[in-house]
């Protein structure tokens, strides 16, 4: 069954945990994005595991090879459970981060999920200057298929590329699904899917942060969410 990911876009170290509290007995993972870990660091992800979460750290490392297979290592060590890269840092590179996690685990007996971030599902077309022909569901698709031989565990992908990756990559390949919305919603996020056509299309985790942790009541939203997610998957 797919799992719930709430995104704790947070400024601050304390409203991220005081959310995470209040959302304890909901969902079971929490994303740690750009804006809280360069504000609270490492110590975030073990305030998080200490309430008894796992943690996305969706820091989408891309740099030489050499970086990003140290990043990805320290990242094991600070206990994340999901790491994220971004696949259009190149082969060497997505060769190397695989190597940091093997090295990390190695030195902590875990290993994460090391996901390739396709392309942001806040883009389309009119975002990216592509090769005439090309859409930005055959570039996913293209970036899915180099993370698998290159042994990442799976992808980041809007949910309308989850069945072209699957059918191509693999059944046991992840994909992770961001901009999950009950209904339409007037942000940032344009390729977007409800918790339901999420699951039916076969997307493992689904992230979800603002409709979630900016709803008048974070818990009974996180519920909704779960609720829906199950209700696809009888």
């Amino acid at each position: 069954m797919a799992e719930l990911v709430v995104a704790l876009d947070f400024p601050t170290k304390e409203s991220a945990l005081e959310m995470a509290q209040s959302l304890k007995g909901t969902a079971t993972w929490m994303k740690v994005g750009l804006e809280l870990y360069t504000t609270a660091g490492p110590e975030i992800i073990y305030e998080l595991r200490k309430l008894g979460f796992r943690v996305f750290l969706d820091q989408k490392f891309m740099d030489i090879p050499n970086t990003v297979q140290g990043a990805v290592r320290s990242a094991v060590r600070a206990g994340a459970d999901m790491i994220t890269i971004h696949t259009c840092g190149g082969r060497r590179m997505m060769e190397a981060a695989r190597k940091g996690l093997e090295e990390g685990a190695a030195d902590t007996g875990r290993s994460p999920l090391l996901l390739g971030v396709t392309v942001l599902t806040s883009m389309t077309e009119d975002d990216l200057v592509l090769p005439e022909g090309m859409t930005v569901p055959t570039l996913a698709l293209q970036y899915a298929k180099a993370a698998r031989e290159c042994g990442l565990t799976g992808v980041v992908c809007s949910g309308h590329e989850v069945e072209s990756i699957k059918s191509a990559c693999g059944d046991d390949f992840v994909c992770l699904t961001p901009g999950i919305r009950l209904a339409s919603a007037d942000d940032d996020q344009r390729r977007v899917m409800t918790p339901a056509q999420a699951v039916a299309a076969g997307s493992n985790y689904l992230v979800a942060g603002r409709p979630i942790t900016k709803a008048d009541s974070p818990r009974d939203a996180a519920t909704l969410f779960l609720e829906q997610m199950a209700a696809e998957s009888l």
